[in-house]
């Protein structure tokens, strides 16, 4: 039954990663309460971070811009090759060009800035009718956007220079540039065909990219290279784990695997090992599948820790079997060892069920996926051990008994001055290390990129001033007018904070289609300070020698146009129209347009920032936000943050509840010796956390996730070493040196990781479990009748 039963489980696993091609979940919000996540809000984020997750930039630089070119070309001639990894940016031209403003040309009266409104409600009419001469007659007045006769007073050149300044990248000879100190670097940009995170998107990206710059740097050797994209990152983790893999794993495996020959002179012990993890791992990643649809990466990286758990059963019954009498068959065997085994396995599934009390469903996932992992490999030790393991297939090794005899060296917890003086001196360094104890649960401590890729994101950052896709405004209404008037509200108050320089401008639909109310009034303001009849237009005919025809004329021809427009579409700068258009490229992420939610369907768009270089500006910027009507402030860092830290917070409460309901458990079996078993986890992760304190680490959820696991190690070994108690069991020691020496080669060698999350995790696990190895027979009732001898 067991058979068909792990047959089924890989059947479905097989469809799962083969046949259907699943991809763990990633996304942090999924791990909230259903009540707590905004749909609106992850829509927004997801429609900021999707474009640059796939988006790759580079800059290339070089003396003078005939080089820049060349190196540019080069690059783009490796690129071109391979369509479908890379599409790259089109190639622009003087008629594309003009194409983006067509729509906006049309509607020009419609657009002011906010300076060109207050020019026109306070200027007289001489300023005006100067500004227009010098427009006509000055080489020096600005870029010319059509005949003078369409634009006399400069405000729709204005207007679009004011657009212009929502980016320093600027067009010239078909590419894109942007200027440094008199440097040019020309931007390359190019999006993924494939999804960044893959691993074979990385492998046949990376390469190329390599390829592309040797080429410009044979074209132009003296070319400066700037690169930036998730796929660079990913990579550079990817590359990252995988050395990693191959020292840390690789390292570790073969030390189990030495340990298990040493103590076994067989490697049959390894693989029943393997194949109760195996089993494991398997029905906990099928069945959480069934039950939620999906998987969370966190969720198989807490999931990952069940190994540590489960190799206890089957190293118990295998050092049990090499101890026990050779008459006595292994299925007689597994019935004294039940107790044992029955009691480990509830004690460690009553801490992972403390996890399922939890509001948050990726901690509801975690202890699922835990539990149904340890039940299963805890079952394949009771259901397939015996058949495969008889009395003549393991023999004791001279390293086996030799490790036994060191439990006699081990001092028993007697109350007398050594143990006093010994809880003394702990409880002054538990006092002194936890007072210390900081926390951080800040996302951006558990990324350390690359020195170079760093460097060049935060290069590329500040030449081309880009906006940050992590904190932004989200802009609610019931209609899209009302999400464009909102928006312009939020920029009056954004002004002031570009002015003092908190940052260096935004970026909003409605700087390229103001609300209706605000087009109006545009029209109005123009209308009124410029084509009145006694306006600048008559001082300017008479200065130019035109007769009152021209003023009609010159007039007719600007109230035309915008009636012309408003006649052809009425429709022509709403939002969804000039989305259709090619100058919406840029600003399409800004535009969220109807998005349902449980409140009912409402119009979201996104107000971006450009240079938030200082986090001290935060609140300063969340303050700009607060008490407008459908204004959301959003910080995507500091609310991932708030969520690892309320992790953290409730994995510790559960951690101590785990312990009080451990200890009833216990005090069913042994009365009162159940302390003994629960005291060395206990001491261990007090010490752990002190030394962390007096370190200076700062505790994170990973910490905690460690703790957890060395409560279930830790009370393993106390059950083992109390069991050999009550059964007269020699090898229980044996047990806990094997049980603990490969929980430090498999999660205690990641303390060596440059991965922070991994390196938090190992090196508490380093430190819990060599403690709790250490103390654990100190807290023993007695020695074996055949150690004493």
């Amino acid at each position: 039954m067991w058979v068909l039963a792990v047959g089924l489980l890989l059947a479905h696993d097989g469809y799962l990663w083969l046949v259907k091609g699943v991809v763990p979940d990633t996304d942090i919000l999924a791990l909230l309460p259903v009540e707590q996540r905004d749909p609106v809000l992850q829509q927004a984020f997801t429609h900021m971070v999707d474009a640059a997750q796939q988006r790759l930039i580079v800059l290339v630089g070089a003396d003078d811009w005939e080089h820049a070119r060349s190196a540019a070309d080069a690059y783009n001639a490796v690129l071109a090759k391979h369509p479908a990894l890379l599409q790259t940016g089109m190639q622009l031209s003087e008629q594309s060009q003009q194409d983006w403003l067509a729509p906006s040309q049309q509607m020009r009266l419609s657009l002011l800035t906010p300076a060109q409104q207050t020019a026109l409600r306070e200027q007289p009419s001489k300023y005006w009718s100067d500004t227009a001469l010098q427009q006509l007659y000055s080489p020096f007045s600005g870029p010319k956007l059509g005949a003078w006769q369409d634009d006399p007073f400069g405000l729709f050149s204005g207007w679009v220079q004011a657009r212009a300044q929502e980016t320093p990248v600027r067009p010239r000879d078909g590419y894109l540039f942007v200027e440094d100190k008199g440097r040019p670097y020309i931007v390359l940009l190019m999006t993924l065909r494939q999804p960044a995170f893959s691993m074979s998107t990385q492998r046949a990206v990376l390469p190329l990219l390599e390829q592309a710059g040797a080429a410009a740097r044979q074209a132009v050797p003296a070319v400066e290279l700037v690169s930036a994209g998730v796929v660079l990152h990913a990579g550079a983790g990817s590359a990252q784990a995988s050395r990693e893999m191959s020292t840390i794993g690789i390292g570790s495996l073969l030390g189990i695997i030495l340990l298990m020959w040493l103590t076994f002179r067989s490697l049959r012990p390894i693989g029943l090992i393997m194949l109760s993890i195996s089993v494991g791992c398997l029905a906990a990643f099928s069945l959480c599948w069934l039950m939620f649809g999906q998987v969370h990466l966190l969720t198989l990286v807490f999931g990952a820790s069940l190994i540590g758990v489960a190799q206890d059963y089957g190293i118990y019954f295998l050092c049990s079997r090499v101890a026990a009498d050779r008459k006595l068959d292994s299925w007689q065997l597994l019935r004294r060892l039940m107790p044992g085994l029955i009691l480990t396995l509830a004690a460690a599934v009553i801490g992972y069920i403390g996890l399922a009390l939890t509001p948050f469903p990726g901690l509801r996932q975690m202890a699922l996926f835990s539990v149904i992992g340890l039940l299963f490999a805890w079952l394949t030790v009771i259901f397939w051990f015996p058949s495969l393991l008889s009395a003549s297939t393991l023999n004791s090794s001279s390293f086996a008994a030799w490790f036994g005899r060191t439990r006699r060296h081990w001092p028993l917890l007697k109350w007398n001055r050594a143990t006093l003086l010994a809880v003394l001196l702990f409880g002054a360094f538990a006092l002194t290390g936890i007072v210390r104890l900081k926390t951080n649960d800040d996302i951006r401590s558990l990324q350390t990129p690359p020195k170079a890729l760093l460097a060049d994101q935060i290069k590329l950052g500040k030449l081309l001033d880009a906006p940050t896709p992590v904190q932004f405004y989200l802009v609610r209404g019931a209609s899209a007018e009302q999400v464009l008037q909102r928006e312009e509200t939020l920029k009056q108050k954004l002004e002031p904070l570009v002015a003092s320089h908190i940052i260096s401008g935004y970026q909003a639909m409605s700087n390229w289609t103001p609300s209706k109310q605000a087009q109006e009034a545009n029209r109005g303001l123009v209308t009124k300070a410029l084509l009145s009849a006694d306006g600048p237009l008559k001082a300017l005919a008479t200065q130019l020698g035109e007769d009152d025809s021209w003023i009609q004329q010159m007039r007719e021809r600007a109230l035309g146009s915008a009636a012309n427009a408003s006649a052809n579409g009425g429709h022509a700068l709403t939002p969804d129209e000039f989305l259709k258009t090619a100058a919406s490229e840029p600003s399409r992420h800004l535009w969220l347009g109807k998005v349902d939610s449980p409140q009912g369907s409402v119009y979201a768009s996104i107000v971006a920032l450009r240079g938030v270089n200082s986090y001290a500006n935060l609140p300063i910027l969340k303050q700009a936000g607060e008490l407008l009507d459908g204004v959301q402030w959003v910080d995507k860092v500091s609310e991932i943050s708030s969520v690892l830290g309320r992790y953290r917070q409730y994995m510790g409460w559960v951690l101590l509840g785990a312990y009080a309901a451990i200890y009833l458990l216990l005090f069913a079996r042994y009365r009162f010796a159940a302390w003994r078993v629960l005291t060395p986890p206990a001491v261990a992760s007090i010490a752990t956390l002190a030394l962390l304190g007096i370190i200076g680490q700062p505790l994170q959820l990973f910490h905690v996730l460690a703790l957890m696991l060395i409560l279930g190690l830790g009370v393993d070994y106390g059950i083992f070493l109390q069991e050999q108690s009550m059964q007269r069991d020699r090898f229980a020691w044996l047990t806990v040196g094997l049980s603990a020496a490969s929980a430090l080669l498999s999660f205690g060698l990641l303390a060596l990781s440059g991965t922070p999350p991994l390196h938090a995790f190992g090196f508490t696990m380093l430190i819990g479990i060599a403690v709790v190895w250490l103390i654990a027979p100190c807290f023993s009732q007695d020695y074996p009748q055949e150690e004493k001898e």
